[in-house]
């Protein structure tokens, strides 16, 4: 997917020294976006299979694990 332009609002602070050190602020806030993005996906994720996680949790500790006994270590 291409690019596209946004407006951001940063603190004048954090802008200078980052114009100052020659960080590009584009590409730094893409990645930290993708990072959240990719954080609160997450998240929401875990949330919503909560329940069949826990089941699956519970059939482990009451059956242990599929398979276990061709385990070798």
């Amino acid at each position: 997917m291409g690019r596209i332009k946004v407006n951001l609002t940063l603190d004048a602070e954090v802008a200078e020294t980052a114009r100052s050190l020659g960080l590009n602020m584009s590409r730094l806030a893409e990645a930290a976006i993708a990072d959240a993005a990719k954080v609160e996906r997450n998240r929401r994720w875990r949330e919503e299979n909560a329940e069949a996680i826990g089941r699956y949790g519970d059939e482990v500790a009451e059956e242990g694990l599929a398979l276990s006994r061709f385990r070798s270590f």
